[in-house]
């Protein structure tokens, strides 16, 4: 599995891992009942705490992407992709709802919003 991690940014090691694996997974890369690289495993070959990629692994366990077996290792989850999909939509809105807050107080019409979001998308 490539995990590619950056120290420069402001996103903490866990979330990245723990994006990378979902983009994984949501992408059909990762499928229902894959095993995952040990969290002691991951953590050598990335050079970092056993705890970051604790705490990466727990994240997706909370969320429903893998389950855990003690002595056993884990493994990607059946995804419910309604569910999935409806979390994506409301982290989307959250997203833009600064911009629409910014493009409103500037004057922007919704067509010129609408128009970046479209040269954005493309």
């Amino acid at each position: 599995m490539d995990i590619i991690i950056s120290n420069r940014g402001d996103v903490p090691i866990y979330e990245q891992i723990e994006e990378q694996i979902k983009s994984m997974i949501l992408s059909g890369q990762l499928k229902e009942g894959d095993s995952l690289p040990s969290m002691r495993l991951l953590a050598k070959e990335l050079k970092i705490s056993l705890i970051t990629t604790k705490r990466a692994y727990e994240e997706l366990e909370r969320e429903g992407y893998i389950q855990s077996f003690t002595g056993k290792g884990c493994f990607v989850s059946k995804i419910n992709e309604n569910s999935v999909r409806e979390k994506l939509l409301f982290e989307i809105q959250e997203s833009i709802e600064p911009a629409v807050l910014k493009a409103k107080s500037a004057s922007i019409s919704k067509d010129e919003l609408i128009e970046i979001i479209n040269l954005l998308y493309d």
